[in-house]
C-alpha cells in the first residue's frame, strides 16, 4: 500500500485518548515527593548498620538540577528519622509534614528553599531509618538458616524505599547511585563493586559501590549477614547462608542463568548490568523474587530440589529489560513491568525447553489469575490501576498485572501474527525506552506508530483490538487459545477421579482405600513434572467447585485423593505442597489443619502464606489467628500488614 493511501496515523483508541494526560508520561500519584521539579543527577547513600539497636545511622546526598522554579524540595519518608539537612553544605531549615496527605504514603520531608529554573543544587539529609521500618527486616541469628550471625535484607517495592531514607520514592525517578557502607557482616546492595574505592579501602567492614546504570529508588536494595557465593556461570554468582550454598549452587547447574541471559539477549539486546548475581535469602522474604540489579532477592521456596521452581529465576532477570532498564512510570501502570515481564519469562521457557512449555506455564498462570480474582476486590482487577484516591500500591498488587499484562501481549502477538511479525516490536519498545519510566498511553502510541511504519496492515489489525476491555475493564479478559498438550494428560487424570466420584455418589456407595488403589497409584503420576502435578491439583480444586466433589457422600475425599500418590505425599516442592493443602482444606479435611498451620511457619513467601492463612481462617479461625501470632515476628513487614488485612486483624 502506498503511502498516500495510507490513513492518518491514530495514536490512542477512544477510550484512552479520552483520559490520558496532556503529556506523558502521566504523574505519579504514590508519592508526597514534588519530583517533577528536579531531576536527580545521583544519589549517594552513605551508612552503617547497628544490628544490636537494629537500625541503619547515615547520610544521602542529591545531586540535583531543577526543572522548573520551585521554592521548596519535597521527599518521601514514613518512619525515617531526620537529623541534620544541608543544602549546597550549608545547614537548611526543614520540616515533616503528614497534614493534607494520604495515609497510605507516609509522610514528606520539606526543605524551603529559593530555587531558579536550571539551578544546581547538593542536598545532604542525615537520617536514622529505625527497626519499625517497612522495608528493612533485621533477622535475629535464630530466624537464619545457619544461627551463627544476625542478617538484614531491605525490599523497597512499591513504595517502601521511603522507609529506608527521605527519597524521591516514585519509579518516574531514575539516577545513578554511589553506595558506602559499614557493617559488621559480609554486605551487598543493588549496584556493582566499587574496584578503585574497595582496593583503597582499609577497614574491611566498609564496603563501596556503584550504579552507573540509572535506577529508581524502589530497586535499591541491601543484604548483609553471613553470605558466601558459589559461581553457576560466567556471569552470574548465586549467594546464600554458607549452610545451603552447595543445595543452591546444584539447583541451578549447567549454567542454566546464562541459557536464560542469552534467550534474553537474541530476543532484545545485549545485557545491560555485566553481571547477573542473586542471592537464595531466609525464609522471611516475602516474594518469589525481587529483581534489584546485580543483587536479585529470591525465596528459599525457588530451591525445590528438582529445579523446577528456577522459572523465578528466569522472570527476575527478565525485569533487567522490563522494569529495571524500562519502567513503569507509576504503580498505576504495573502491568508494564510485570506484564512484560511474564512476557519475556515465557519467551525464555520456550527457547529453553520449546514452544509448547511457553503454553503450559501461561494455562498455570490463568488458574492462578482465576483464583486472584475470586477473592480480590474488583477495583483492582484493572490493568491500569486508579491510585489517584491515595490507595496504597501493595492492596493493587496481585496476578492481575502479571498474567492479565502477559494475555494481552499475547493477544497482540496473536493479531500481528506471531513472532516474526511481533520480535521486531520487541526491540524496538525495548529500544526506544531504554532508561526511561512510561505510561501505558506511550505504549499503545509506540505500539501503534511501529506498525504505522513497519506494515501498515498489521496495524489496520492493532485499530481493532478491544482495547477498553483489555486495559480499562475489571475481571478476566478475553482467554487467549493455548497448546494443552502439556495439560491434557493431569486434566484427563482428574476427569478420571471426577467420573468414578460421580458414579459411586449416584449409587450411594462408599468408595473404599482398597478400591481406590486398584484403579489409581503412583504409575498415573510417575512420567509428570512438579509443575504438571501442580496443574492436576489445580483442576482437582476446579471440579470441585463446579461439581462439588469434595462434599460427597465419600467423606474424606480430598486426602484419599492425595493418599493414593506417594509422589505428591512426599513432594517438598513447596508449589506442591501449597496446592496440596489448599484442597485438603477446602476439602475440611481437620486431620491437616494443624500440619498446614505449622507449613505456614516455615515460608514466609506472600504467594503461599496469604491465601494459606485465608483457606486456615474460613476452617479454623482460632488456629489461624494463633499461628499467625506464633510466627508473626518471622514474617517480613509488609506480609504481616497483608495477611492482617487477609483475615481480619486489623
Amino acid at each position: 500500500m502506498t503511502a498516500a493511501a495510507k490513513q492518518a496515523f491514530v495514536p490512542l483508541p477512544e477510550c484512552l485518548a479520552k483520559m490520558a494526560p496532556k503529556s506523558s508520561p502521566e504523574l505519579d500519584y504514590s508519592t508526597n515527593s514534588n519530583y517533577s521539579a528536579f531531576k536527580v543527577q545521583q544519589t549517594a547513600l552513605d551508612f552503617e548498620l547497628k544490628f544490636d539497636e537494629k537500625i541503619l545511622d547515615g547520610s544521602v546526598t542529591y545531586q540535583l538540577s531543577a526543572n522548573s522554579a520551585t521554592d521548596k524540595i519535597m521527599l518521601d519518608l514514613t518512619t525515617v528519622v531526620v537529623s541534620k539537612v544541608l543544602v549546597n553544605h550549608q545547614p537548611a531549615a526543614y520540616k515533616i509534614v503528614s497534614e493534607n496527605l494520604a495515609n497510605n504514603l507516609g509522610k514528606a520531608l520539606v526543605i524551603p528553599a529559593t530555587i531558579a529554573a536550571n539551578d544546581h543544587l547538593e542536598v545532604t539529609i542525615f537520617f536514622k531509618a529505625t527497626k519499625d521500618s517497612t522495608a528493612l527486616q533485621f533477622l535475629d541469628k535464630s530466624l537464619t538458616d545457619g544461627k551463627k550471625h544476625p542478617y538484614l535484607f531491605s525490599q523497597s517495592e512499591p513504595i517502601h524505599a521511603r522507609a529506608i531514607y527521605p527519597c524521591f520514592d516514585t519509579p518516574s525517578v531514575k539516577s545513578p547511585f554511589a553506595v558506602r557502607v559499614k557493617s559488621p557482616y559480609k554486605t551487598l546492595v543493588s549496584c556493582l563493586i566499587d574496584e578503585e574505592k574497595q582496593a583503597a579501602e582499609t577497614d574491611p567492614t566498609i564496603y563501596h559501590f556503584v550504579q552507573p546504570v540509572p535506577i529508581p529508588s524502589y530497586l535499591f536494595a541491601i543484604v548483609s549477614g553471613d553470605i558466601t557465593s558459589s559461581r553457576i556461570g560466567p556471569r552470574s554468582l548465586v549467594y546464600t547462608e554458607p549452610v545451603g550454598i552447595e543445595r543452591c549452587a546444584n539447583e541451578f547447574k549447567h549454567e542454566v542463568v546464562e541459557k536464560f541471559l542469552n534467550v534474553l539477549e537474541n530476543l532484545v539486546f545485549d545485557y545491560e548490568w555485566k553481571n547477573y548475581d542473586f542471592v537464595i535469602a531466609p525464609m522471611a522474604f516475602p516474594y518469589g523474587g525481587m529483581e534489584n540489579p546485580q543483587l536479585t532477592l529470591a525465596n528459599s521456596t525457588v530451591v525445590s530440589g528438582d529445579s523446577e521452581n528456577i522459572d523465578v529465576i528466569a522472570h527476575e532477570l527478565a525485569h533487567s529489560y522490563a522494569g529495571n532498564l524500562v519502567t513503569n512510570a507509576s504503580w498505576e501502570h504495573f502491568w508494564l513491568n510485570e506484564g512484560w515481564t511474564v512476557y519475556l519469562e515465557r519467551r525464555i521457557l520456550a527457547g529453553i525447553h520449546g514452544e509448547p512449555y511457553r503454553h503450559f506455564s501461561a494455562i498455570i498462570g490463568w488458574k492462578d489469575l482465576e483464583e486472584s480474582l475470586e477473592r480480590m476486590d474488583d477495583k483492582f482487577t484493572k490493568m491500569i490501576q486508579n491510585l489517584k484516591d491515595g490507595s496504597d500500591p501493595d492492596d493493587a498488587f496481585s496476578t492481575v498485572p502479571y498474567e492479565k499484562g502477559f494475555n494481552f501481549l499475547f493477544h497482540l502477538e496473536n493479531v500481528v501474527g506471531g513472532y516474526e511479525n511481533f520480535d521486531p516490536f520487541i526491540k524496538h519498545y525495548f529500544t526506544t525506552f531504554r532508561k526511561q519510566s512510561l505510561d501505558s498511553y506511550q505504549f499503545i502510541e509506540a505500539l501503534r506508530a511501529f506498525y504505522y511504519n513497519y506494515d501498515y496492515e498489521l496495524y489496520l489489525k492493532l485499530l481493532e483490538v478491544d482495547y477498553e476491555t483489555w486495559l480499562l475493564k475489571t475481571g478476566l479478559p478475553p482467554q487467549p487459545k493455548f497448546d494443552t498438550s502439556m495439560v491434557d494428560v493431569c486434566f484427563s487424570l482428574s476427569k478420571r477421579w471426577y467420573s468414578m466420584i460421580l458414579k459411586a455418589n449416584e449409587a450411594g456407595e462408599q468408595l473404599s482405600a482398597s478400591h481406590l488403589a486398584k484403579v489409581f497409584n503412583d504409575n498415573d503420576v510417575a512420567s509428570y513434572s512438579s509443575n504438571q502435578l501442580v496443574v492436576f491439583l489445580d483442576n482437582l480444586l476446579t471440579l470441585h467447585k463446579e461439581h462439588n466433589i469434595l462434599d460427597s457422600v465419600n467423606g474424606r475425599t480430598a486426602l484419599q485423593f492425595i493418599s493414593q500418590y506417594s509422589r505428591i505425599v512426599k513432594n517438598n516442592n513447596a508449589e506442591v505442597k501449597f496446592r496440596v493443602y489448599r484442597l485438603l482444606l477446602v476439602g475440611r479435611e481437620s486431620s491437616i489443619y494443624s500440619e498446614c498451620a505449622d507449613w505456614l511457619g516455615t515460608v514466609g513467601r506472600m504467594k503461599f502464606v496469604r491465601p494459606g492463612y485465608i483457606l486456615l481462617n474460613e476452617c479454623d479461625r482460632e488456629l489461624a489467628v494463633a499461628t499467625f501470632r506464633k510466627f508473626e515476628k518471622s514474617y517480613h513487614p509488609i506480609c504481616v500488614a497483608m495477611v492482617k488485612k487477609d483475615i481480619d486483624l486489623e
